[in-house]
């Protein structure tokens, strides 16, 4: 089906463009850190000089903002510069991790197993079998968006349905279901970095681990996955209608028969496949052996499993190199130490906006943190919202769609965490939320508005792959096909976000909704 002028020109399209326009106002999120670096100590100078101080409720002592244009502050944000950089909690955890990703990436073993777990299915299965290698797909976000949304449209079209709902049920699931997976990935040490560092303005040895969320995300998987299911079903397919392709430009058939030839699964990459599940299951055993036992090596002598639980950004980095390892030595893509490393060092240089994202990032924290702004902002937000006595679950959904609603513009999701943390984070402790939960509520914002915003880096791909089965689609037409998922994920993760809290389940090993 062809997008038409009138949907292209209609109010939909209108609205996404003025969000479009605010959103390209906005500075990249390394200017905006910078500046919201150097406004924290103007900002401290200027609230000086009429007080602000709030009692703590945990330790009964006054708390008081500190000014930062003062002659000793200033030296130390130049003293410390360095060590708020190399002591960022998300930067060492995320380098780590992607270091396995990137082997396991650039191996090919994420790619290939994503096209086996799509090409195997039946076509009754197929829409459910795409949003979900979408959401597993978030091991490797750009294997998601590159990979398997053309991917979707390929085995869609094969089977005679519309390859456009192909390709956005794996968008759906790719970016919809972004912080949902059956396991943990690089995105669950970067927010639990950040959601640490605010949560310690409120208690200072209050510590946040990569799995604090995983029951909840596991539960999510099959939320997100029967949503998309059901709206690529009834919804956007039926919308598009029936596919008929445009007949007499051969060029484009051909490039489809092309197409269809690269996603073939050779018998080499079918090896590597067993190569790397008897990676899995090896790493795995070894794993076992080394903390199942009441003496093993990652127990503490009191037995507890503290080193295990702090060593997972390691554990997930070997859980994905290991395998890589194994998949790149049989098909031949990772045979030699050069390659190893071009591999390792090929992954670093793509995280180089990142590290720079983050120095700018951690002199912000930091500088939040030396003020008392973010405590004396949580404590000052929680007696409002107290006073207010709206309840917690209100101010939970409210949060959801205030993520949501900032992700429209602001598509990275350590920048808005970043910002958004230091303040909520502490500010939900202090009226009994586990900083855990507040993390819970934002993945859930951050991730349903993901498919729906231009803003969204990978969106322009997106639009690519769409344009080669409808020459004159439009940016409208797009969006409005993915528009369904957006509110099919808001109403049924913020339900399942519901329940959650009223049962009281954990969120993750060690981790519940309350204090």
């Amino acid at each position: 089906m062809s997008s038409s002028e009138t949907k292209s020109n209609g109010p939909l399209s209108r609205f996404l463009n003025l969000i479009e326009l605010a959103g390209n106002r906005l500075p990249d999120p390394l200017v905006l850190y910078f500046g919201l670096a150097l406004l924290i100590p103007v900002l401290s100078w200027l609230i000086s000089f009429i007080g602000w101080s709030r009692v703590h409720p945990v330790t009964g002592e006054t708390v008081n903002l500190i000014n930062l244009m003062t002659a000793d502050q200033i030296q130390r944000m130049f003293v410390e510069a360095e060590k708020n950089f190399t002591g960022f909690p998300p930067l060492g955890a995320v380098l780590v991790t992607m270091i396995g990703i990137g082997v396991a990436e650039r191996s090919g073993l994420i790619g290939t197993s994503l096209k086996l777990l799509v090409k195997s299915t039946p076509q009754s299965l197929i829409s459910v079998v795409v949003v979900f290698a979408g959401v597993m797909s978030s091991m490797a976000a750009d294997a998601g968006y590159v990979v398997l949304t053309p991917l979707g449209a390929v085995i869609f079209a094969g089977m005679g349905r519309h390859p456009l709902a192909g390709l956005c049920a794996a968008f759906a699931g790719t970016g919809g279901g972004f912080s949902a997976n059956l396991l943990l990935t690089s995105l669950d040490p970067l927010l639990s970095g950040f959601t640490q560092s605010a949560a310690q303005l409120y208690e200072a040895d209050r510590m946040v681990t990569p799995d604090g969320n995983y029951y909840f995300m596991i539960a999510s998987v099959l939320v997100v996955t029967t949503a998309g299911w059901f709206v690529t079903e009834k919804v956007v397919e039926p919308r598009l209608g029936l596919w008929k392709p445009e007949v007499g430009e051969e060029e484009t058939e051909a490039e489809r028969e092309k197409d269809i030839e690269l996603q073939a699964i050779s018998p080499v990459e079918r090896q590597g496949l067993w190569g790397a599940l008897i990676a899995v299951i090896i790493t795995g055993a070894v794993l076992l052996l080394m903390t199942l036992p009441a003496d093993g090596v990652l127990r503490d002598s009191k037995g507890s499993l503290a080193p295990m639980v702090q060593s997972l950004v390691i554990i997930i980095m070997l859980f994905f190199i290991f395998p890589g390892l194994a998949y790149g030595w049989i098909v031949g893509t990772c045979r030699t130490s050069k390659q190893l490393a071009a591999m390792m060092g090929d992954t670093m240089a793509t995280m180089g906006g990142y590290i720079v994202l983050a120095f700018a990032a951690a002199q912000f924290v930091a500088y939040f943190q030396w003020s008392n702004m973010g405590l004396l902002t949580a404590l000052t937000g929680a007696e409002i919202l107290q006073n207010l006595g709206i309840g917690n679950l209100p101010l939970i959904l409210t949060f959801v769609f205030l993520a949501a609603g900032i992700n429209l513009v602001i598509g990275s999701a350590s920048a808005k965490w970043g910002i958004m943390a230091p303040v909520f984070v502490p500010m939900f402790m202090a009226l009994g939320l586990s900083p855990e939960m507040t993390q819970a509520a934002y993945r859930v914002g951050d991730s349903i508005t993901n498919m729906i915003t231009p803003l969204n880096p990978y969106f322009p791909i997106i639009l690519s792959f769409a344009l080669r089965y409808d020459r004159k689609l439009g940016i409208g037409t797009l969006i409005s096909s993915m528009v369904p998922y957006s509110i099919a994920f808001a109403i049924g993760w913020t339900v399942l976000l519901v329940i959650w809290y009223l049962v009281g389940l954990p969120l993750g090993p060690g981790a519940g909704i309350t204090l």
